[in-house]
């Protein structure tokens, strides 16, 4: 078994759905989980159900990890090459993507972003290549490897393991480069877009700003967040950091629903690893009709208040 190390990323005090999905993609393995500054006892239950045979609680000798991602680097570099590990994993999320590449940089080690599937043993990944028209296999000859898989592509399955608790204390200090002074929520609602379970995306067809609220609501009731295609972006009806496809964000939820969204190839390009995908569009012939499990052909206004209202 290759010895290795899962990035778990915590919030509200509970470990993102989006941690255990990677900790399956690793199942086989020795899972060593690391916890940047946070209390591990209180989340030792959930890991160990989900294959951590070790949770690491991960911190340096000065400095904040949570203020520094620098610092946060460092801590994880070390204990890559303090416990030997064959391969450090994580969520391809904003947290994520900064601290793997500077991880990188540091250990001076190849790393493939965003992965779709990963097989530890063999150092195979493959990912989404040319804007998600092809997917490309990948073999990675390196001394540890180094990867971040997308969000919800793998769904989370328990394997009980041991979840013995360690300490490890980096010989790190922060550099002071950068410094995290606040977060602030997006506008696609309380769930992060890339990480969300469920999606509920206005195209064109929602012709104002302001009816973006009858998406908030359905989203409401579904636990969803809130996107929108590069055409109602460009439009003025909701702001870039909504925007699913080539140009936005690429999403892998459980559920995407598009409502009056055309189905152009550039946003198929972002939501094509969606489990399911269901398209409200007036038009029969809507591209988006070809690339769906679901479709409803009909006027989004009256479609979408009814699915809330049924939920």
């Amino acid at each position: 078994m290759a010895k290795t190390g899962i990035l778990i990323e915590i919030e509200n005090d509970a470990v993102k759905e989006t941690s255990l999905g990677v900790m399956t993609a690793a199942a086989g393995q020795e899972i060593i989980a690391l916890v940047l500054d946070a209390n591990p006892a209180a989340v030792k239950d959930k890991l160990a159900e989900y294959g951590a045979a070790t949770i690491m609680s991960l911190k340096a000798v000065s400095g904040d990890t949570s203020a520094s991602p620098d610092l946060a680097a460092q801590c994880l570099a070390a204990a890559a090459t303090e416990y030997g590990l064959d391969a450090l994993l994580g969520t391809a999320s904003a947290i994520g993507r900064d601290l793997f590449a500077r991880l990188a940089a540091i250990l001076d080690q190849p790393l493939v972003s965003d992965c779709v599937a990963v097989d530890i043993g063999a150092k195979i990944v493959k990912k989404s290549h040319f804007s998600g028209k092809t997917f490309a296999t990948l073999k990675i000859n390196s001394d540890l490897l180094l990867a971040t898989v997308r969000p919800n592509v793998i769904d989370a399955v328990a394997a009980p393991a041991g979840g013995e608790i360690i300490e490890f204390t980096a010989d790190a200090a922060d550099p002071g480069l950068v410094t995290i002074k606040e977060v602030k929520k997006g506008d696609s609602g309380n769930l992060d877009l890339t990480e969300a379970p469920i999606i509920i995306t206005g195209g064109r067809a929602i012709k104002a700003a302001e009816n973006f609220q009858m998406l908030e609501d359905c989203a409401a009731k579904l636990g969803a967040a809130v996107g929108a295609s590069r055409a109602s972006v460009d439009a003025g009806y909701a702001p870039h950091s909504m925007q699913v496809g080539q140009t936005g964000k690429t999403v892998s939820p459980k559920l995407y629903i598009a409502c009056g969204v055309s189905g152009a190839v550039q946003h198929f390009a972002g939501m094509k690893t969606s489990k399911v995908i269901v398209a409200i569009n007036e038009d029969k012939d809507a591209p988006i009709f070809a690339k769906c499990d679901y479709g409803i052909v009909g006027d989004i206004f009256e479609v979408v208040p009814k699915l809330t209202e049924k939920l």
